[in-house]
């Protein structure tokens, strides 16, 4: 079976609708992997971009974000690298405040069992309740 690792840009046409061609694209290739057509792939760096460019260009609220990355996450025809990383990114961002990035930054560094994130970014991170290195 066909495999398509999903660029940022992709899913952004599918959720601005910005551009009604590339959107009508996206949604295609997206409909295909829901008959089981093709297998649709993604990862961490690509929903960075997504929450980057939804919260810095489109001016969407991290409230919002947060529940279109949770969306793609729940696709049944998505899979993810990563996955277990993201859901506790998406969980601990939700339950915090916090952007996507810093958040999954404090998962992985709990899953990699250290002992906190050494940041020059304090005050994101301390809501996150993790431990912060002195520098």
């Amino acid at each position: 079976m066909t495999a398509w690792f999903v660029d940022a840009n992709v899913f952004l046409r599918l959720l601005t609708l910005d551009d009604r061609g590339q959107h009508e694209k996206a949604a295609r290739l997206f409909e295909s992997a829901r008959r089981g057509e093709c297998r649709l792939v993604t990862g961490p760096p690509v929903l960075f971009e997504v929450a980057w460019t939804l919260r810095a260009a489109y001016k969407v609220p991290k409230d919002r974000v947060l529940e279109a990355l949770s969306a793609v996450f729940a696709m049944p025809e998505m899979s993810l690298t990563d996955a277990a990383l993201v859901a506790a990114a998406l969980s601990l961002a939700a339950a915090t405040g916090a952007e996507f990035a810093d958040a999954y930054v404090a998962a992985s560094g709990r899953a990699a069992e250290c002992t906190g994130v050494a940041t020059f970014n304090r005050k994101d991170f301390q809501k996150l309740g993790v431990s912060l290195a002195e520098l």
